[in-house]
């Protein structure tokens, strides 16, 4: 190290210890700033900025100013496409609540062998999503698949679930529940925190299991409760990899679901430009949604207070 590299660190090191504790910090956090930097903010600011040009990844980027987000009112593909993750949203993130939380009741129970059955529930939620795919597209298979074979023997007809647009949606969102796991075990870490003593005492006060459920259970787990859906609402809203490896947005685009679509116009149609808009749209629908998940319902959330 030179000596006029020296005097130059020398005058920025701090000198007292309230400097170098705080250059300390600023050491730590450092990995998260320029990680923020450039994976979020620049690669941000630069679909800020493909959303007003024509790009084809080939010739430079023409702009063409506020064509791209103009297009997006009469493109019929792209409200197809949030009608259909509008409607998986709506179905898909209520019932994996739902049951998601009945089974990590079941799973909270004390009966021999518990480990094992936690294991396994929760086990179908770290396969790969593309050897899933790839399991359930057997399983949905009109002529040889699992379910339909299920079916036949109780002398239903078979279905049509990947071949049949009334059918296609409902298929995914099964296959949806195939990954509860997530879901149970977050609930299942919120029951195993609620503290013993609040169910004596509502014993003591007469209460039954339901009256447990309802008025200890459910205003206790409320955060968890919260937290799950403010993840499933944002996770459907980004479901991708069935709707392109499975059915590939058929039949009759009734799976195309909303990444899909931005997926095809980035990478198929080499139209970047309008996937980007397209990407901010998404941006801004899963923060508004968030935001009216937080005023209308984050009210209802049970917080303990210690105090």
């Amino acid at each position: 190290m030179t000596t006029t590299t020296a005097n130059w660190l020398n005058r920025f090191y701090p000198k007292t210890i309230t400097g170098k504790r705080t250059l300390i910090g600023y050491v730590f956090i450092s990995p998260f700033i320029l990680g923020f930097l450039l994976w979020f903010l620049f690669p941000a600011g630069i679909a800020v900025w493909l959303t007003f040009t024509d790009w084809n990844l080939i010739r430079p980027p023409k702009f063409i100013g506020m064509d791209n987000i103009l297009r997006l009112g009469t493109d019929r593909l792209f409200w197809k496409s949030l009608q259909v993750t509008s409607v998986y949203t709506l179905v898909s993130v209520p019932t994996a609540l739902v049951l998601g939380f009945c089974l990590a009741l079941l799973m909270n129970t004390k009966v021999r062998g518990i480990s094992f059955f936690r294991t396994v529930y929760y086990l179908p939620s770290i396969v790969p999503a593309v050897a899933s795919a790839v399991l359930w597209s057997w399983i949905l298979n009109t002529e040889f698949g699992l379910l339909n074979v299920v079916m036949r023997w109780f002398g239903l007809p078979k279905i049509g679930w990947l071949q049949e647009p009334e059918w296609a949606m409902p298929a995914l969102i099964l296959m949806s529940l195939w990954g509860l796991g997530n879901t149970m075990i977050i609930y299942l870490a919120g029951l195993q925190g609620i503290p013993e003593s609040f169910y004596e005492a509502a014993k003591i006060d007469g209460a039954g299991r339901w009256a447990q459920l309802r008025y200890v259970t459910i205003p206790l787990m409320s955060p968890i409760i919260f937290f799950n859906l403010i993840i499933g609402i944002i996770g459907s809203f980004q479901v991708f990899t069935a709707g392109y490896l499975i059915t590939n947005g058929g039949p009759q685009d009734s799976t195309l679901f909303y990444v899909l679509y931005l997926y095809r116009n980035g990478f198929q149609y080499l139209d970047m430009g309008y996937a980007a808009a397209l990407a901010w749209v998404l941006f801004f629908i899963i923060l508004a949604l968030t935001l009216l998940v937080f005023r209308y319902m984050g009210g209802l959330v049970h917080y303990d207070d210690p105090n």
